[in-house]
């Protein structure tokens, strides 16, 4: 009995469960440090919505900390549905109080979770060793290692669209399968009711993914246009089970998007594609793109799934057109982002890894005919490569002590005095001293790509009286920013300093030299 089970346990299992164990260490490296070693501004506000929501669920808090937390949450701003921090401050109540510990640990088993599903797709489309290979490439890869981890909706919004892309191949390869002529009309009649289980999972979960946040939308619609269309042709429309669909992919990103946040989704819009739209004509931005996108992902890797999409079989290549075509078209409608917003890329990375698999089949199919000597050889370079990269993304982690950083936010909220209004010109919004200083402050304008793309002949000098209205002093932790002002630096060194120290100067606005 014990052999027979044995026999019946796959080769490659040993192999998957040594990978998520290598890809759970690598994401909980520092598991407890402030989250400012990837994207700080972005997890840094997370952080602030994550407390605000715990502070309202404790039922002992600090009044005054507590109206503090609600403003801070105002403050940041609403772009998605506050999920992951809903979770997340749920746990500190269960947990006993904030920790920086328990995003991680939640962007890790989603990531792990994903993992597995992406492995079992790229098992269906190739073989169990180029599943691996690719699975590999997800899980160890720095930028997926640290994208994965952060404190903000990307990483779910990834993990339950890589689930929702399974279940969609697997209602595809259900009803392709069931047109085959050789089948009975029972195993139809199963495959039908089957196919309507796959297409809710697939449809909830792309769905979710959607509403977590919506960038996501155009993969979506990419992968699903493919796959309809490889399932049903131009005779789509006759289809419950396209329908049914539809309506679960969209109704809760459209309920919430369009019908519960207009203003804001119109004001997004807006401001990041119909104004930055021109950047699409110049080649600059092609370029800078792809070296961007390169250099997170690695740019022979990228074309190498590129090829890989073109190899696969018929309608697994047109799932991973669509997925490049759906990358292509938001990446021309968020025009800005994809040469300077890291962490907008990471729903690429199971694309590049599922499209690797092809060509990992192929050079696997090659090996199968080596001797031995040189298999090993090919194993020994594989091994290579995963402990390079695993090391890399270790090192990224812990290339930074930020221990520190906590205590001096919090004397610099201590040197502000009470009740004061201040405008700072700040890293991160001013969220790092919003997060540990508990202070709030106005915001001078920084001198950013953005606004040299949006405002490129605007003096913000010119302008300090009217922008420093009603303001009692001016901080200063952004000292490269002020080295790019130096008009602003010369103005300032007019007015005396109040209060200076580690990172900091507090201009008093009310006293001239």
């Amino acid at each position: 009995m014990k052999t027979s089970l044995l026999f019946r346990i796959p080769r490659w299992l040993p192999f998957l469960i040594l990978l998520l164990i290598l890809g759970a260490a690598l994401r909980l490296v520092n598991l407890t440090a402030p989250p400012l070693d990837f994207q700080p501004t972005r997890q840094l506000r997370n952080s602030l919505v994550a407390r605000a929501i715990y502070y309202d669920l404790l039922p002992n808090a600090d009044p005054e900390k507590r109206a503090l937390a609600e403003s801070f949450q105002r403050a940041v701003g609403q772009y998605e549905p506050p999920i992951i921090e809903t979770i997340v401050g749920f746990t500190f109540l269960l947990t006993g109080g904030e920790s920086f510990a328990a995003p991680r640990i939640y962007g890790t088993i989603l990531w792990l979770l994903a993992g597995i599903a992406l492995f079992d797709l790229a098992r269906r489309i190739s073989s169990p060793t180029a599943a691996l290979i690719s699975l590999t490439y997800f899980l160890v890869l720095p930028f997926a290692v640290q994208a994965s981890r952060s404190f903000q909706p990307d990483p779910l919004m990834t993990s339950v669209f890589v689930i929702g892309i399974y279940f969609m191949y697997r209602w595809m390869d259900d009803l392709t399968s069931a047109s085959s002529p050789q089948r009975t009309t029972d195993f139809l009649e199963r495959k039908g009711v089957r196919s309507w289980k796959w297409a809710i999972l697939a449809a909830l979960f792309l769905g979710f993914a959607v509403l977590v946040k919506i960038v996501i939308v155009f993969l979506v619609i990419g992968a699903a246009a493919a796959v309809v269309l490889v399932t049903h042709g131009l005779r789509f429309w006759k289809s419950a089970q396209v329908w049914t669909m539809a309506v679960l992919m969209i109704v809760s990103a459209f309920g919430y998007y369009v019908l519960g946040h207009p203003g804001r989704s119109t004001e997004y819009f807006f401001s990041w594609t119909v104004t930055l739209i021109k950047l699409i004509t110049s080649p600059r931005f092609y370029a800078d793109w792809l070296g961007f996108v390169g250099g997170l992902l690695g740019l022979t890797i990228l074309f190498l799934s590129l090829a890989g999409t073109l190899l696969a079989a018929p309608r697994v290549r047109w799932m991973l057109v669509g997925l490049w075509l759906g990358y292509l078209l938001y990446g021309l409608l968020l025009p800005f982002q994809m040469f300077t917003h890291s962490y907008y890329h990471i729903q690429l990375v199971p694309v590049v890894a599922l499209g690797l698999a092809p060509i990992i089949e192929t050079v696997a199919v090659q090996a199968s005919g080596l001797r031995r000597g040189w298999k090993a050889a090919l194993v020994a370079m594989l091994i290579v490569f995963i402990g390079y990269q695993s090391w890399a993304a270790r090192s990224v982690l812990v290339a930074e002590d930020f221990s520190q950083t906590p205590a001096i936010w919090k004397s610099i909220g201590d040197a502000i005095p009470s009740n004061a209004n201040v405008i700072a010109l700040t890293q991160d919004y001013g969220y790092d001293l919003m997060y540990w200083g508990w202070r709030k402050v106005e915001l001078w304008p920084l001198n950013t790509d953005l606004s040299q793309v949006k405002n490129p002949d605007k003096n913000l000098a010119a302008n300090f009286a009217d922008l420093t209205a009603g303001n009692d002093y001016f901080l200063v932790t952004a000292f490269g920013q002020l080295n790019k002002q130096p008009e602003l630096k010369k103005i300032l060194d007019g007015y005396a300093i109040a209060a200076q120290g580690d990172g900091y100067i507090l201009y008093d606005l009310q006293q001239a030299k």
